[in-house]
């Protein structure tokens, strides 16, 4: 039973329009805990201790210092400042765009873990029918890495504790299963799967600009966007990367897979489906995002994206469907760090929902860092969950 934990609450927004911030890093300094914002803007952190204060960024605009007052614990309204590009700093712009990512590849093994660590991750994934869900599955994870210099071939994930709801309406069978699984942040992770993108012959298949920059926790990144220049085998990406201005690391990853071709498309997203079912793809896109902590750049956040339509035989109408991963890293272990055996790790021919248990304890994460369902979600299971009883 782990011991009773202190929870900080609160919503994130912009300062100048209001609108609530997904996605924003919320940290408390001189540690490893960090949790993200949901969809709303909303997000809990599980300590130990009160702390003096937290740290809120987000991607174009100013990092914020969050006092914290133990004498009145209540949820916090954090505004964040847009962070303006100051002219002498649009310089960065005379970059060449290609020699700036073959010099960030090339300073990955300076810029980010050489030696191995455990990630504490929480997970998500869910499916929708149209406008309501139908599946909902996530757990508390531990994520193996080695270090950035000997690739991801050894990297485990393996699942701590997990739930899973799946709508008991037989039309609300999703019936194919698409790319995804708690694997994923590890092929993902571009900066270390270098299979996946940045590798010169990759590389070349793509033109490449330099855009506006923009800043990610207070630190000025350079912006390269991507789009195909070749016709290739396989489906191409178009998408941003960050890089940190000063180290010279790739910091974030937009890509959104390219549809114009969607037989290579469907061939990248689909890995099985029943007979009689056309498979009709809509998007695909990921976020890789990484947070900088004192000279080191890590994983922080990635999620993904895929929208499609099912097409049955002797049914009138085609079915949208959409599904999403996310997983965030709540905390890490870097000393005596021991690796996962093959036999707990997660494979990615496994479904997660086979690995995971039911829904039941309304108290199932205790004191777990998790990314807070939306109302919508909330709502959702609840409905699940009666649906069963």
């Amino acid at each position: 039973m782990l011991s009773q934990k202190i929870v900080l609450s609160g919503i994130v927004c912009s300062d100048k329009t209001g609108e609530r911030l997904s996605q924003a890093t919320i940290t408390i300094e001189g540690t490893n805990l960090s949790v993200v914002t949901n969809d709303e803007g909303f997000f809990t952190l599980k300590v130990n201790a009160y702390p003096k204060n937290i740290t809120v960024s987000h991607i174009g605009y100013q990092s914020y210092r969050q006092d914290i007052n133990a004498e009145k614990p209540e949820r916090m309204l954090i505004r964040l400042k847009p962070r303006a590009i100051q002219l002498q700093e649009v310089i960065v712009m005379s970059q060449d765009p290609r020699d700036l990512v073959n010099l960030a590849i090339q300073k990955i093994p300076v810029n980010y873990s050489r030696q191995a660590e455990l990630l504490n991750c929480f997970y998500r994934e869910t499916a929708m029918k149209r406008k309501h869900f139908i599946y909902v599955a996530e757990g508390v994870v531990d994520m193996y890495k080695t270090g950035y210099g000997h690739g991801d071939s050894k990297d485990r994930v393996a699942i701590r504790k997990g739930r899973r709801l799946l709508s008991p309406a037989k039309n609300d069978t999703l019936g194919v299963k698409v790319l995804g699984g708690p694997v994923q942040p590890i092929q993902l992770d571009i900066v270390k799967n270098l299979d996946f993108l940045l590798n010169e012959e990759e590389l070349s298949h793509y033109a490449l600009k330099m855009e506006e920059p923009t800043t990610i926790g207070n630190r000025l990144q350079y912006v390269v966007s991507i789009s195909p220049s070749d016709v290739t085998p396989y489906a191409l990406y178009y998408g941003k990367l960050y890089i940190d201005c000063e180290t010279v690391a790739f910091t974030r990853a937009e890509l959104t897979l390219d549809m114009s071709d969607r037989e290579k498309a469907t061939r990248l997203m689909l890995i099985k489906k029943p007979a009689g079912v056309k498979f009709r793809p809509k998007e695909m896109s990921c976020l890789i995002d990484y947070r900088y902590d004192n000279g080191v750049t890590r994983i922080n956040y990635i999620r993904s994206t895929l929208r499609f339509n099912c097409d049955w035989k002797r049914r009138l109408f085609a079915t949208s469907f959409s599904a999403f991963c996310e997983m965030v890293v709540t905390d890490n272990t870097r000393e005596n760090v021991v690796s996962i055996s093959g036999r707990n790790s997660f494979d990615s021919r496994d479904a997660f929902f086979d690995r995971v248990d039911y829904f039941r304890d309304p108290n199932f994460w205790e004191d777990y860092n998790i990314i807070e369902p939306t109302e919508t979600l909330d709502k959702a299971i609840n409905k699940l969950i009666k649906k069963y009883k």
